[in-house]
């Protein structure tokens, strides 16, 4: 979580210098998710991630280097310089990528998982995405197949309220993510975004659901998170003030979650 946080920031003051080109979603506040629940996956089943993808490809062993390199352009890059900021890929890792087109991810997923299951491959795909993705039509179809063919997918939900900058508020008729789930037939949960134990502990049941071939699962995790370096922009103070005193220091977030492991006696 100190790395992903760390890294968000140096990437925060190269976009200012003007060393990278384009546009940079900052993973900023959502550390635990990606932490919690990716980690979960074994190394052979897929991430399918969004535009906000820097800290899912470093949990999934990316390189830091890697990432820095092919969002400044340089010659050690993540995807041959393909990539830039909103499209990094790995295939050694099975970081299927990010994708700037919103909800794309979704059906790709489904696909990978699809295969798997045509192929006899027992693992999961997990398909990463926010919350405003749920609008979008590939959202509903996908949850369809997967749930019509039993698919062994996890849909992750990182519900931020905001998406890149409009409230949900605004944008979605209905607000709790986990009906829309739950009209498809769909096992589905959800975990505190900003407490890496929940994220995980529900992550591993979910994995857990599918890996037993109980077909798809979704999961939400509800976090908060910098915008396109316009952070706080397009939101109300008020309103982002309670996640912003949560999320703002990196080395209480890291160290909460230590105290709590060891209490636990994890090593």
């Amino acid at each position: 979580m100190l790395l992903i946080r760390h890294f968000e920031e140096k990437c925060a003051e190269l976009y200012s210098a003007a060393k990278m080109s384009g546009f940079l979603h900052l993973y900023i506040g959502e550390e635990a998710v990606a932490v919690g629940a990716l980690s979960q996956l074994a190394e052979d089943e897929a991430i399918v991630s969004t535009y906000r993808e820097h800290g899912h490809a470093l949990v999934r062993g990316v390189s830091a280097g890697a990432i820095m390199a092919e969002m400044c352009m340089a010659s050690r890059r993540a995807a041959r310089g393909r990539g830039g900021l909103m499209h990094l890929f790995d295939a050694r890792t099975r970081f299927i990528g990010g994708n700037a087109v919103v909800g794309a991810g979704l059906p790709l997923a489904v696909g990978l998982a699809l295969a798997d299951k045509v192929q006899g491959r027992s693992r999961a795909s997990c398909c990463v995405f926010g919350e405003g993705a749920v609008a979008e039509g590939a959202f509903h179809e996908s949850l369809n197949l997967a749930a019509l063919w039993r698919l062994p997918v996890l849909f992750l939900c990182e519900n931020n309220l905001y998406a890149m900058g409009t409230s949900i508020g605004y944008e979605q008729s209905v607000h709790n993510i986990a009906w829309k789930a739950e009209a498809d037939h769909i096992a589905s949960a959800s975990a505190d975004g900003m407490d890496v134990l929940a994220v995980e502990a529900a992550a591993r049941a979910a994995l857990m659901h599918i890996r037993n071939g109980r077909a798809c699962y979704r999961l939400r995790a509800g976090a908060t998170a910098h915008r396109a370096m316009v952070p706080g922009a397009a939101r109300r103070p008020s309103r982002f003030s309670p996640w912003a005193t949560r999320g703002k220091n990196a080395a209480s977030i890291v160290w909460s979650a230590a105290s709590v492991a060891v209490e636990s006696g994890v090593r």
